[in-house]
């Protein structure tokens, strides 16, 4: 700045005034002044508040329009202070900004910055993509930053306040509508993933569930013979293999998972989505800003809502992946084929109530189990948040866990869930599959299987299965929030 000259930054300032003035009327009201940044393609285009402060500070005999004195004295003053503040900024006097030094200054300011923002900035400002700011691209960028408020705090406001509009005055997508849309990719995203990887795990357990017979482990508890009963349950989970194994090989292994895709994807998505939505009406109830605010005891019924909800919408396809895999034997239907006939014969015996069997009881284990694993989570997740933002610095979403502290927090939060509600998972499913060729027996209610289960089985019925869900559990909800946490990063949620 120090280098141009009066009329040289006279010159500069008439160019602009010309640029903004399309209708050369001599003067710049609210409508004008905008119809001109947008001919610009100034990032204050479509920011109306922040137009009407500028035209305020500007507008030096409240006439209520800007005149060409008044605009160029307004260019002047702004011009002197970011040009102190841009010196301010410039640590090593080479008149160029980097992403370290604008780092400084939000440090040294109080102002904890993410990367994923300061990156944006940094790219909006650096017009010519040469790695750093001069004067021009600081100056052209903050100019109508009003000069009341220079400080760098007050750039990052501005900032934020100019960019996040659109043409039609709504947030911009890569504001709240696409934090909302984005959750759920990203919950969606995860559960593929997670599922595929833990298929064989689910198809053991699910056909470990429908046997019903009392089998040797039970017996040898019964006998005081711990050494038997753990080796004949070892036993049994190498038996029930090799029979799915001759069902069909590995695609008997992976029965149903072309439709628990498809079942997980809105699942997983309504899951995730349905638990951010409920932590900001919870954070809106108690009167916080911000998710990470609220109590844990919301966290828990934010947790518990969201299962709920996303048990609900897909309720009728987790029915028919159960009953699917319980007819699928040795010579029989695969694929679509099986899909399609399993289908139909819900449909022919009780109609739209066969998808929805076991609801209220699925409904009842969803809540504790969605609370304790995304409760635990984020409380996990939360602490050691804290633990390196006091430890190393930064900002909170610089300093979340690692993805390996992730998949372990992850795996633990999903096993305790896991179990503390299995015996409803086991009831439920066997409501879901009763009738199938590998669970022929029927239930009048859920007080009917419970009875049958306890009667046939004893207490260690209901928990017939756990041990493969647990291995199926701690990979799957460690690999879906690995997943979940990368896909925010990717798409820059908060």
């Amino acid at each position: 700045m120090d280098a141009e000259s009066p009329a040289d930054r006279e010159n500069r300032t008439r160019s602009l005034w010309k640029k903004l003035d399309t209708q050369n009327e001599g003067f710049l009201d609210l409508k004008a002044f905008r119809k001109g940044l947008k001919k610009l393609d100034h990032p204050l285009k479509n920011a109306d508040d922040l137009i009407e402060d500028v035209l305020h500070a500007a507008d030096i005999n409240n006439s209520g329009r800007i005149e060409y004195d008044e605009f160029r004295k307004f260019v002047d003053q702004t011009e002197r202070e970011l040009w102190q503040l841009f010196k301010s900024i410039d640590r090593n006097n080479d008149g160029n900004l980097d992403k370290n030094e604008l780092r400084s200054a939000f440090v040294r300011a109080g102002l904890a910055v993410p990367n994923s923002r300061l990156d944006n900035f940094f790219d909006d400002v650096d017009t010519d993509n040469d790695g750093v700011i001069d004067f021009g691209e600081w100056r052209d960028f903050l100019l109508f930053m009003p000069i009341s408020s220079p400080g760098i705090k007050a750039v990052m406001s501005y900032y934020q306040g100019a960019v996040k509009v659109t043409a039609e005055g709504d947030v911009s997508v890569s504001d709240e509508t696409i934090q909302g849309i984005g959750y759920f990719l990203a919950g969606g995203i995860s559960g593929v993933a997670s599922r595929t990887t833990t298929a064989p795990l689910d198809r053991l357990k699910v056909y470990l569930i429908a046997q019903t017979g009392t089998n040797e482990a039970v017996q040898a508890v019964k006998s005081g013979a711990p050494t038997a009963a753990a080796k004949s349950s070892a036993n049994t989970l190498v038996k029930a293999c090799k029979e799915l194994w001759a069902a069909g090989g590995i695609r008997s292994l992976f029965a149903g998972n072309g439709l628990n895709i498809v079942k997980v994807m809105p699942e997983s998505a309504v899951k995730f989505g349905s638990y951010e939505a409920a932590k900001k009406m919870v954070a809106r109830f108690e009167g916080h800003s911000n998710t990470r605010d609220i109590s844990p005891v919301s966290q828990f019924i934010a947790g518990g809502v969201a299962g709920m909800v996303s048990q609900a919408v897909v309720y009728p396809l987790d029915t028919l992946k159960f009953r699917m895999q319980c007819e699928t034997v040795p010579g029989g239907l695969r694929g679509t084929k099986l899909i399609a006939a399993t289908a139909v014969k819900m449909w022919g015996k009780n109609g739209i109530f066969s998808f929805y069997r076991g609801l209220p009881m699925g409904l009842v284990g969803m809540f504790p189990y969605a609370a304790i694993d995304l409760g635990t989570f984020e409380y996990l997740k939360r602490t050691i948040t804290a633990y390196n933002v006091k430890k190393y610095g930064g900002h909170e979403a610089d300093a979340a866990p690692s993805s390996f502290a992730t998949a372990l927090i992850g795996g633990f939060s999903g096993a305790i869930g896991a179990s503390a509600v299995y015996p409803l998972n086991l009831l439920r499913t066997r409501l879901q599959s009763q009738g199938t060729a590998s669970h022929p027996r029927t239930y009048t209610g859920i007080m009917d299987v419970t009875r049958q289960t306890l009667a046939g089985e004893g207490v260690r019925g209901l928990f017939k299965g756990l041990t493969p869900n647990l291995l199926k559990v701690v990979p799957a909800v460690s690999i879906t929030y690995v997943v979940y946490e990368k896909s925010k990063k990717a798409l820059n949620l908060r």
